[in-house]
């Protein structure tokens, strides 16, 4: 018995903005991309959560990495309902692991790399 392959034609559109280091928004663009209101920026400011440049409120300005933050936090907060101080401790934590994990990889590259060098 043979079976026949069946093939669906699914088209998939997936629209973004990459944001980086570069992407520099005002806090109304943040409240907005991030689905947030200012009070809840302001505390995100003062927690620590987010280090936006510029002296008050309406002049804040930042990068794509906060906005990474801030999503990230919200994220946090919903899926283990953690308030903000566990929200923003859990943050430093979970950046520290990643700046861990690029230091062990890069490690591992070199340490590679002198193992290449020492197998010839």
């Amino acid at each position: 018995m043979t079976q026949r392959a069946t093939t669906t034609d699914v088209s998939l559109c997936i629209e973004g903005t990459l944001l980086d280091e570069g992407t520099v928004i005002t806090v109304t663009e943040l409240t907005e991309v991030c689905q947030l209101s200012l009070p809840q920026v302001e505390r995100m400011v003062g927690e620590g959560m987010l280090h936006p440049r510029g002296n008050r409120p309406e002049q804040w300005c930042f990068s794509g990495l906060e906005i990474k933050r801030a999503r990230r936090a919200l994220r946090l907060q919903r899926d283990l309902d953690l308030n903000l101080a566990g929200a923003a401790l859990a943050l430093d934590l979970l950046e520290e692991i990643e700046q861990l994990r690029d230091r062990v990889r890069l490690l591992e590259q070199h340490l590679g790399g002198l193992t290449d060098v020492d197998a010839r």
